[in-house]
């Protein structure tokens, strides 16, 4: 229940219905607002509220496209639904709305994905990255790739299918130039595909330790409320705890795990298991050591390559053995040193927001499968170029470059080839 619902039907069917819907009361004209009565089939008010209309193409989905406002109630809200289903509409699939945008032109399949991100978007880094992929900035990065390879395409099938014109077939260190320019753009795309992740799925931080260090504590001192159970108890955490803190721009996903020791129970078991799965996944590993016991070797049990960050807490009470043992230290009890832990872990993981405001635009898996795929047909087109084979096997390479950077935006048309060829060249004229 809310203070207002909104209805939105889009098609060719949507006038027809949303004015069925109205019985005697007519639609406002489009992009007008106006104040109108859902009525049964019987005449009888279900509703009153407002009524816009946007007519096609110029809508978000290129159709037409009817919103109501209503009162926000449950049952108000379903006698409306039902209303507009009684008199043909059907109920939308999951994003069917941006599906028919992108059918219809509307938007480009990054744009398309843009939406999602944005509504998901938990930090403002996040946020400006799903704009800039909603203005078509990547598909027009994309495109201008695409174009290319059109363009060097047209020209070695044209030498290959009309060689009596004289077409410069440009297959020499010229054009391989040129395609190592624009493998250039995607490798560059390519190295967003990290921070695209990480703005979309946030840093998998996990929080690794022996029991009773103040793992938990650490959790709740970051997230600013108590999130996770604490107790001078050894085992109660036996579960991953997972939440998301913003971080100078970024989401980290905490993860705080199950105390490392050797147990004999079997619950607890289990969720060192998982601590330890848990840590093979990680982005980084925040390991919390008790500065308040006398210092004893630690086996940490880390990924080669792992990054991560050593954090002694309990600051306030330090055992002399700790004293010239390097890491970062605080206390979890006064908050004393989180300023340090914060600089630290922006500064392992390169998370300054004016730099990673430079890269606008952070790929996705699918963009990344794509552009690697475009990536390797492009090297092994250059090769065969260069080792001298015959044109026809360097073509099929380029088509399969230009098919797989055209899927990011959704746009494969082989027609789009022959059309190049015989718009930019004279024919048989």
């Amino acid at each position: 229940m809310g203070a207002v619902s909104i209805i939105r039907l889009s098609g060719p069917s949507a006038l027809e219905i949303a004015q069925a819907a109205l019985g005697r009361g007519k639609l406002p004209v489009p992009r007008y607002a106006g104040l109108r009565r859902i009525r049964d089939d019987h005449g009888r008010v279900i509703d009153e509220g407002v009524i816009l209309v946007f007519a096609g193409p110029a809508s978000y989905t290129g159709e037409d496209v009817v919103e109501f406002t209503g009162h926000g109630g449950i049952v108000v809200t379903r006698k409306v639904l039902e209303r507009f289903l009684e008199l043909g509409a059907e109920p939308a699939g999951p994003g069917e709305f941006t599906q028919r945008a992108f059918m219809n032109g509307r938007m480009d399949l990054t744009q398309a994905e843009a939406v999602m991100d944005l509504i998901s978007a938990q930090t403002s880094l996040a946020l400006r990255s799903a704009n800039e992929q909603l203005e078509g900035t990547l598909g027009k990065t994309c495109e201008g790739i695409r174009a290319k390879l059109l363009g060097a395409t047209a020209h070695l099938e044209a030498y290959i299918d009309f060689p009596e014109e004289d077409i410069d077939p440009e297959v020499g260190e010229g054009l391989c130039q040129t395609l190592e320019g624009e493998m250039g753009k995607m490798r560059a795309l390519l190295a967003t595909a990290d921070q695209g992740r990480i703005l979309r799925e946030g840093v998998r931080t996990v929080i690794y330790g022996k029991p009773n260090v103040g793992k938990s504590s650490l959790l709740n001192r970051l997230l600013g409320y108590q999130r996770a159970i604490v107790s001078s108890r050894e085992g109660t955490t036996r579960d991953t705890i997972e939440e998301v803190v913003n971080l100078r721009g970024i989401p980290l996903r905490l993860i705080d795990t199950a105390g490392v020791r050797e147990s004999d129970d079997e619950i607890e078991r289990e969720g060192i298991a998982m601590t330890r799965g848990q840590v093979a996944r990680a982005d980084l590993v925040l390991v919390v050591r008790d500065l308040s016991e006398p210092k004893e070797e630690f086996s940490m049990d880390l990924q080669e390559g792992s990054r991560c960050l050593e954090i002694l807490n309990k600051s306030d009470q330090e055992h002399e053995s700790w004293r010239s043992h390097e890491g970062i230290r605080i206390s979890c009890e006064s908050g004393e040193g989180f300023e340090g832990l914060e600089e630290a872990i922006a500064e392992l993981l390169s998370l300054d927001e004016a730099q990673w405001g430079d890269h606008s635009v952070a790929v996705n898996a699918r963009h990344q499968s794509c552009l690697q795929r475009s990536s390797r047909s492009l090297a092994r087109a250059i090769a065969s170029m260069r080792s001298g084979e015959e044109p026809e096997f360097t073509a099929l390479d380029l088509r399969e470059a230009l098919t797989a950077v055209g899927e990011i935006a959704g746009v494969v048309d082989t027609e789009e080839i022959l059309g190049e060829i015989f718009g930019n060249f004279c024919i048989g004229k």
